[in-house]
């Protein structure tokens, strides 16, 4: 069958990657793609990924068999509602699901009644009622803007000054738009986090193998937070025990609790973890692949994705049996110098193939084509993926791709998975 990406990111890349190696795809069309993308897929530009009329129209002219959606904006848009009504299978949840992302606060209601455990949390939607919580409480908490924020809307905060800062960036400055209108005080949560994606078909729910992001930009987990500067895949932190807590008490009863609300949830589910003294609780809900999670999951990933794919759409994933490798992936992302600030674009990156050749994954984040060169487009530019049989080795394999490629203002972490080798030591 054909199959459409909607997409332009490394997630996106590593989803063609896998997808490509599926004996049902035929044909692969991108939209927008990215330069590594259109190495293994046809990429079609000038159609915007929030005009649901133009994919679907897409769609039926490329004669798609599947829908595979990359980033969150376009299921928040209801793409996946849309090409339903064209009869085109899409994976991914309906715009109804999908707001167990778009809303902060529908997602703790959504966790509050049907008991899965969460940090505690009041909503506010007025500014000054906000600051005489914070005043009063004089914890650290994390700020949330309920909406949409790129990444971006979650503010950490130590003092009641940090936290009223953040509240009038969020509801006063409008630093994130319309998603501040409202905003979500929570408990701040110790302990370490984990990323647990899983397949779901609206019924049946299955993990697939636990990464660890790493958010801050420098090593040693300093600097601002970024929508991430590496992963690795299997953590350590997630043992068996863990996983099967995560599964029965947090990824079951959410996939029940939306189709007890009428907003049955298919495709996948990213569930953001802290490992708390008291257990697993969940972050964050994000209603589509991580990225870079995605990087270092699927290489992982034994099985057909694209068989995997259509039987979450169809209902029949309780058929399916899902492996994955005993080995490790390891994803350290090369950004533009300034990230997750301002930064310059258009460096030319050199070393690609080679990093190919001594057996690293590559995948375009941040990339365009001019004159016959690769060059930057954005912050997080390449993530490079290293795999071995531990860790360790997956480590050093990813390190020695990084060392092969270089461009101005280049700048990585140098402790990927640092605490999974501490763990491991």
């Amino acid at each position: 069958m054909n199959i459409l990406l909607i997409g332009s990111g490394g997630r996106e890349h590593a989803l063609a990657w896998k997808i490509k190696e599926s004996p049902l795809a035929d044909k692969l069309y991108a939209v927008p793609g990215n330069p590594g993308i259109a190495e293994i897929a046809e990429c079609v530009s000038g159609v915007d990924i929030e005009d649901n009329d133009a994919l679907v129209k897409l769609a039926k002219e490329k004669d798609i068999g599947l829908v595979v959606v990359g980033p969150e904006v376009p299921l928040m848009n209801g793409i996946v509602d849309a090409m339903t009504a064209a009869g085109i299978k899409a994976f991914g949840p309906t715009k109804e699901a999908a707001e167990l992302e778009g809303s902060k606060v529908y997602a703790k209601v959504i966790m509050r009644r049907y008991k899965i455990p969460t940090a505690r949390s009041e909503v506010f939607g007025d500014l000054s009622r906000a600051h005489v919580y914070v005043r009063q409480m004089r914890t650290p908490f994390a700020i949330k803007a309920d909406g949409l924020a790129a990444g971006k809307g979650v503010i950490l905060t130590q003092t009641v000054d940090e936290a009223v800062a953040a509240l009038d960036l969020m509801m006063k400055e409008k630093a994130f738009g319309d998603a501040g209108n409202r905003v979500v005080i929570e408990e701040f949560m110790e302990g370490e986090e984990a990323s647990v994606l899983a397949f779901t078909d609206g019924e049946t729910i299955i993990p697939m193998v636990a990464s660890q992001d790493h958010k801050r930009a420098h090593d040693g987990d300093e600097g601002p937070n970024t929508g991430g500067m590496g992963t690795y895949a299997p953590a350590p932190v997630m043992t068996p025990e863990r996983m099967a807590e995560v599964t029965e008490k947090i990824l079951k009863p959410v996939i029940a609790g939306m189709k007890q609300e009428g907003r049955p949830y298919k495709g996948c589910l990213y569930a953001g973890l802290m490992i708390t003294k008291q257990g697993p609780k969940v972050v964050e809900f994000n209603a589509r692949f991580g990225d870079p999670e995605t990087q270092v999951v699927l290489p992982l990933l034994k099985g057909d994705l694209v068989e995997i794919m259509l039987a979450c759409v169809d209902g029949t994933l309780a058929d399916k049996t899902i492996e994955w490798s005993d080995g490790a992936a390891v994803c350290v992302v090369m950004a533009s110098g300034g990230y997750p600030g301002s930064y310059e674009k258009g460096k030319e990156i050199t070393g690609l193939n080679a990093a190919k050749a001594a057996g690293s994954l590559v995948f375009h984040a941040g990339t365009k084509a001019q004159d016959g060169k690769i060059v930057t487009s954005g912050g997080r530019v390449l993530g490079v993926v290293g795999q071995g049989a531990d860790i360790k080795s997956a480590v050093a394999k990813a390190y020695e791709g990084v060392d092969t490629i270089h461009f101005d203002g280049e700048f990585h972490r140098h402790d990927i998975a640092h605490r999974a080798l501490a763990r491991l030591s």
